[in-house]
């Protein structure tokens, strides 16, 4: 059960680098083609960054380059912090979203050293309702393959991938419930949670 979860763990940075699946999206001209291309440019500038052999702070600064440039983060960080949002102000949207995507990037950023020598292999691209499914099998090094499915739109304009799974978990759903549990113990203050998540991770 360990090492599923650490898989997990893993492929959620990529995300880091880089709304669950029942959740309407409007329509666009998003291809087929384009969502595939998408995820193969994604997991080959993360593997770029992997590569580099940058000092650590430059390398999650790299990861979160790229997650803001492949991540629908806007739509990622209202999914995660949820109906709290509701009575959140903008300009709190704007810095919980801002810290949240630091957070992720640091928190995962630090266990990619795991995915040198990584290989993902694109299975198929399936359009379901209006975003498109790609399937995808996760080869690392020491371990057996596993299947990652990412899900990407263009509802901001541009093609960005808003959430995806790992072995069937909801890797938002994951964050989403942790992110829930960190606001509760600050008795639901979010400014509190937005403060501590600049400094965690």
């Amino acid at each position: 059960m360990m090492a599923r979860l650490t898989r997990r763990e893993m492929t959620m940075g990529l995300v880091a680098a880089g709304a669950a699946a029942a959740v309407p999206l409007p329509a666009y001209a998003l291809s087929e083609s384009q969502a595939r291309s998408l995820i193969e440019t994604t997991v080959s500038e993360i593997n770029r960054v992997i590569s580099a052999g940058k000092p650590l702070n430059a390398m999650l600064r790299d990861f979160e380059r790229l997650f803001r440039k492949f991540g629908d983060t806007s739509y990622i960080a209202a999914y995660v912090l949820g109906a709290d949002g509701r009575r959140a102000s903008s300009a709190q949207k704007k810095a919980f979203s801002d810290a949240f995507v630091g957070y992720i990037a640091r928190k995962y950023g630090r266990r990619f050293n795991a995915f040198k020598g990584a290989r993902y292999e694109v299975k198929s691209v399936k359009r379901v309702k209006n975003y498109y499914q790609v399937k995808t099998t996760a080869h690392l090094r020491g371990q057996a393959p596993f299947a990652t499915d990412w899900l990407v739109s263009d509802r901001g304009g541009k093609s960005q991938f808003f959430n995806l799974y790992v072995e069937g978990v909801n890797m938002l759903l994951t964050e989403r419930a942790e992110v829930g549990a960190m606001l509760d113990k600050r008795r639901g203050d979010l400014n509190a949670l937005i403060a501590d998540l600049k400094k965690a991770g």
